[in-house]
């Protein structure tokens, strides 16, 4: 049973504790794993363009294994990422890193496309862990008034590792024949140095408050955020979230339903309409730019990725200053018409091709802030990491499916085909989010109240 709410109510929360060098470091950390993914799935486009002809790479198996990482992310996910709502965010929060940096030098041994996928698809469960954990842990030790532009930053922290791996990747592309092999297992090196910071990262007072040990919670608090600092609101609140022992079946069960099911689906749809085309175009984006008529299209991809990085850096100063709604229908939109001119052009010049692309990239990173802040937002403590994870998944599926059909399409049908699906998807997110995004911004993660069940 939980303790009494103390007589001595603490001068701070979470929500209302003055900023720390520890919410900084702890955003380091956790922006770390996001960094060890965008360097994961960035280094496989500069891979997939230098793999021997003799190793098979088939289109087919380029879209098998470049969606990989994409399907075990759903499954780690959906179905182990949740488990931080039973047994804690902190035994997952490191121990997703030892499996990851296992499968990462395993790729340098593989000796078939499809040894490839699985070592890729171990890696992709890895991710999809750290996806459930990491920004659920995050948003949980956060004061209000950081939650969004620290979140934000782990976006912004996935493009720099994915741009860090495309800059990687094209010095070492002229290495011989195994090249490719080099360039995957650099992955290796960024997931053993955070790894190691994240040793000795405390528990989650709130998931703390919710198993009834509120003095372990309150030390925390203390000693890590605000020696003035209490938990007398959580204790205050958590009796409006009951079955903190659920299973991940019982979880996602509640997550679709009356009550929650809005929520859960909007999370999952507008993560599915920015995750899949852009997941797909930067896998493949060297050979897109040659399908475009860009020779040499290793030149424009770094380009673009710049674009991608500096939006990140511009989406982190708007997130506080926008509302989430309204920073997600105008990114919607204003994607959509960047990628118009690509649809509507027969035969568009180099210029206008690397033009639309990079603005593309610009807005999706200002976009792409709001991927760990929103879902983080839209749920109470008992269900955070089920939710989060179960929006991970759900956008996922639609990034696994775009990224594996991409090359075939582009293959059989050519490149308007696929900027007119690019096109189509933009649109229906932002269509959908204009009718059911809710507003949670400059709220405090316990003031959220369930939907009604309409």
């Amino acid at each position: 049973m939980p303790s009494q709410e103390p007589e001595t109510i603490d001068r701070y929360t979470i929500d209302t504790a003055p900023a720390t060098g520890f919410h900084y470091r702890l955003a380091l950390f956790t922006g770390g794993g996001k960094f060890i993914d965008g360097y994961t799935l960035g280094v496989l486009t500069v891979a997939l363009a230098v793999i021997p002809p003799d190793f098979g790479m088939t289109p087919f198996y380029a879209g098998l294994v470049g969606s990989a990482a994409l399907f075990g992310l759903f499954i780690g996910s959906a179905f182990i990422g949740p488990l931080a709502d039973r047994i804690g965010r902190k035994r997952l929060y490191t121990a997703d890193l030892i499996l990851f940096l296992a499968a990462a030098l395993a790729q340098f041994f593989v000796q078939s496309p499809s040894q490839l996928f699985v070592m890729r698809l171990i890696l992709g469960i890895a991710i999809g862990i750290d996806y459930a954990v990491a920004p659920t842990y995050l948003s949980e030790m956060l004061p209000k008034r950081l939650r969004g532009p620290l979140l934000g930053s782990l976006a912004e922290i996935w493009r720099i590792g994915f741009l860090a791996s495309v800059i990687v990747g094209y010095f070492m592309r002229d290495m011989g024949p195994g090249a490719w092999k080099w360039i995957l297992v650099t992955s290796a090196v960024p997931t053993a140095l955070v790894m190691l910071l994240r040793l000795g990262a405390p528990e989650s007072p709130r998931w703390l408050v919710r198993q009834g040990r509120d003095a372990e919670a309150d030390a925390i608090v203390k000693k890590y955020i605000n020696p003035e600092a209490g938990i007398h609101d959580l204790i205050a609140t958590v009796g409006h979230e009951q079955g903190h022992k659920r299973s991940t079946w019982e979880a996602t069960r509640i997550l679709f339903s009356k009550q929650w099911r809005s929520r859960t689906l909007f999370a999952g749809f507008f993560w599915i309409a920015q995750a899949t085309p852009q997941t797909a175009i930067f896998t493949f984006l060297p050979a897109l730019f040659v399908a475009l008529g860009l020779a040499g299209g290793l030149g424009p991809t770094l380009i673009q990725n710049i674009f991608f990085a500096v939006g990140g850096v511009v989406g982190m100063f708007l997130i506080n200053l926008i509302s989430r709604r309204k920073m997600l229908v105008s990114t919607f939109w204003l994607m959509a018409i960047s990628i118009l001119a690509l649809v509507v052009l027969p035969d568009p010049s180099a210029a206008v091709v690397i033009t639309c692309l990079c603005i593309y990239a610009f807005i999706e990173a200002i976009a792409g802030n709001l991927q760990f802040v929103y879902p983080s937002e839209l749920f109470p403590t008992s269900l955070r990491a089920a939710g989060v994870g179960m929006a991970a998944a759900m956008s996922r599926i639609g990034a696994a499916f775009g990224t594996f059909v991409l090359p075939l399409v582009l293959a059989s049908y050519g490149v308007q085909v696929v900027m007119i699906g690019t096109l189509c998807l933009l649109v229906l997110g932002a269509l959908v989010s204009q009718k059911y995004a809710p507003e949670t911004a400059n709220r405090g993660l316990q003031e959220e109240p369930a939907p009604d069940a309409h």
